[in-house]
Protein backbone atom coordinates (compact mmCIF):
# COMPACT_ATOMS: atom_id res chain seq x y z
CA UNK A 1 0.00 0.00 0.00
CA UNK A 2 1.46 3.25 -1.32
CA UNK A 3 1.61 6.23 1.53
CA UNK A 4 -1.47 8.12 -0.12
CA UNK A 5 -3.68 5.53 0.03
CA UNK A 6 -3.06 5.04 3.80
CA UNK A 7 -2.77 8.67 4.56
CA UNK A 8 -6.45 8.94 2.68
CA UNK A 9 -8.31 6.51 5.13
CA UNK A 10 -6.55 8.36 7.88
CA UNK A 11 -7.97 11.49 7.25
CA UNK A 12 -11.50 10.37 6.35
CA UNK A 13 -11.47 9.06 10.55
CA UNK A 14 -14.18 10.48 12.32
CA UNK A 15 -12.07 12.28 15.04
CA UNK A 16 -14.00 12.79 18.14
CA UNK A 17 -14.53 15.05 21.33
CA UNK A 18 -12.70 14.10 24.12
CA UNK A 19 -13.77 16.03 27.32
CA UNK A 20 -10.32 17.42 28.98
CA UNK A 21 -11.37 20.32 31.16
CA UNK A 22 -14.45 23.01 31.97
CA UNK A 23 -14.30 26.64 30.89
CA UNK A 24 -16.16 29.48 32.39
CA UNK A 25 -17.03 32.49 30.83
CA UNK A 26 -17.11 35.76 32.93
CA UNK A 27 -18.03 38.91 32.55
CA UNK A 28 -15.76 42.10 33.34
CA UNK A 29 -17.62 43.92 34.55
CA UNK A 30 -19.65 42.04 37.31
CA UNK A 31 -17.90 38.33 36.69
CA UNK A 32 -21.17 37.19 35.99
CA UNK A 33 -21.14 34.10 34.08
CA UNK A 34 -21.24 33.99 30.43
CA UNK A 35 -21.27 30.28 29.05
CA UNK A 36 -19.94 27.08 30.53
CA UNK A 37 -18.12 24.95 28.06
CA UNK A 38 -16.60 21.54 27.94
CA UNK A 39 -13.36 21.36 26.56
CA UNK A 40 -10.41 19.80 24.97
CA UNK A 41 -7.02 21.47 25.53
CA UNK A 42 -4.50 21.34 22.73
CA UNK A 43 -0.86 22.34 24.79
CA UNK A 44 1.49 20.63 23.01
CA UNK A 45 2.97 20.73 19.43
CA UNK A 46 0.60 18.41 18.26
CA UNK A 47 -2.10 19.58 19.64
CA UNK A 48 -1.81 23.31 18.83
CA UNK A 49 -0.92 22.56 14.88
CA UNK A 50 -3.78 19.92 14.87
CA UNK A 51 -6.76 22.03 16.57
CA UNK A 52 -10.16 21.29 15.47
CA UNK A 53 -9.01 19.75 11.87
CA UNK A 54 -10.85 16.92 10.74
CA UNK A 55 -13.37 17.48 12.56
CA UNK A 56 -17.15 17.36 11.19
CA UNK A 57 -18.73 19.21 13.90
CA UNK A 58 -18.70 20.18 17.38
CA UNK A 59 -21.52 20.90 20.21
CA UNK A 60 -22.45 24.42 20.95
CA UNK A 61 -21.36 23.63 25.00
CA UNK A 62 -18.07 22.20 23.84
CA UNK A 63 -14.61 24.24 22.36
CA UNK A 64 -10.90 23.72 22.21
CA UNK A 65 -8.66 26.04 24.55
CA UNK A 66 -5.10 26.54 23.18
CA UNK A 67 -2.83 26.82 25.87
CA UNK A 68 0.88 28.29 24.90
CA UNK A 69 3.94 28.69 27.14
CA UNK A 70 4.21 32.89 25.87
CA UNK A 71 2.28 35.85 25.85
CA UNK A 72 3.00 37.02 21.93
CA UNK A 73 1.48 37.96 18.81
CA UNK A 74 -0.98 35.21 17.72
CA UNK A 75 -2.20 34.10 14.37
CA UNK A 76 -4.45 31.18 13.14
CA UNK A 77 -5.65 29.79 10.09
CA UNK A 78 -8.63 27.24 9.25
CA UNK A 79 -6.65 24.90 7.06
CA UNK A 80 -8.60 21.66 6.60
CA UNK A 81 -11.14 23.18 9.57
CA UNK A 82 -14.72 22.05 8.13
CA UNK A 83 -16.47 23.73 11.41
CA UNK A 84 -16.95 27.85 10.89
CA UNK A 85 -15.72 28.84 14.28
CA UNK A 86 -15.23 32.11 15.91
CA UNK A 87 -11.24 32.04 17.73
CA UNK A 88 -10.99 33.90 20.96
CA UNK A 89 -7.52 35.25 22.28
CA UNK A 90 -7.04 35.59 25.58
CA UNK A 91 -4.10 37.48 27.06
CA UNK A 92 -1.72 35.92 30.16
CA UNK A 93 -4.21 37.18 32.35
CA UNK A 94 -6.93 35.43 30.85
CA UNK A 95 -8.53 38.47 29.94
CA UNK A 96 -10.32 38.64 26.28
CA UNK A 97 -8.08 40.59 23.50
CA UNK A 98 -9.66 40.15 20.57
CA UNK A 99 -11.91 37.59 18.09
CA UNK A 100 -11.86 36.69 14.75
CA UNK A 101 -15.36 36.00 14.19
CA UNK A 102 -16.89 33.24 12.03
CA UNK A 103 -13.52 32.20 10.57
CA UNK A 104 -14.19 30.24 7.23
CA UNK A 105 -13.69 26.30 7.09
CA UNK A 106 -10.98 25.54 4.82
CA UNK A 107 -9.35 29.31 4.17
CA UNK A 108 -5.94 29.15 5.20
CA UNK A 109 -6.00 33.14 5.61
CA UNK A 110 -4.17 34.33 8.19
CA UNK A 111 -6.30 35.41 11.15
CA UNK A 112 -4.48 37.53 14.22
CA UNK A 113 -5.10 38.67 17.54
CA UNK A 114 -4.92 42.20 17.90
CA UNK A 115 -2.74 41.65 20.99
CA UNK A 116 -0.85 39.46 22.30
CA UNK A 117 -2.30 36.72 23.75
CA UNK A 118 -1.43 33.48 25.67
CA UNK A 119 -4.68 31.63 25.34
CA UNK A 120 -6.80 30.95 22.57
CA UNK A 121 -10.54 28.93 22.55
CA UNK A 122 -11.98 28.34 19.58
CA UNK A 123 -15.95 27.80 19.46
CA UNK A 124 -18.52 27.17 17.19
CA UNK A 125 -18.96 30.58 14.82
CA UNK A 126 -21.64 33.03 16.33
CA UNK A 127 -21.30 31.99 19.85
CA UNK A 128 -19.01 35.42 20.70
CA UNK A 129 -21.65 37.39 19.09
CA UNK A 130 -24.57 35.43 20.85
CA UNK A 131 -22.62 35.74 24.04
CA UNK A 132 -22.18 39.45 23.71
CA UNK A 133 -18.11 38.98 24.28
CA UNK A 134 -16.51 41.82 24.98
CA UNK A 135 -12.45 42.48 25.34
CA UNK A 136 -11.75 42.52 29.20
CA UNK A 137 -14.12 39.77 29.79
CA UNK A 138 -12.49 36.93 31.42
CA UNK A 139 -12.42 32.88 31.60
CA UNK A 140 -11.42 30.09 34.28
CA UNK A 141 -10.94 26.22 33.45
CA UNK A 142 -10.50 23.08 34.94
CA UNK A 143 -8.64 20.17 33.57
CA UNK A 144 -9.55 16.78 34.03
CA UNK A 145 -7.18 14.58 36.32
Amino acid sequence: MDSKTSESKSLTKEISFTKEGELTLLKAENDSIIAKLDIEIADDEYSTQTGLMYRHSMAKNQGMLFIFKDSRQRSFYMKNTEIPLDIIYFDSEKRLASIQKNAKPFDETSLPSENVSQFVLEVNAGLADKWKLQKGDMFQFSENK
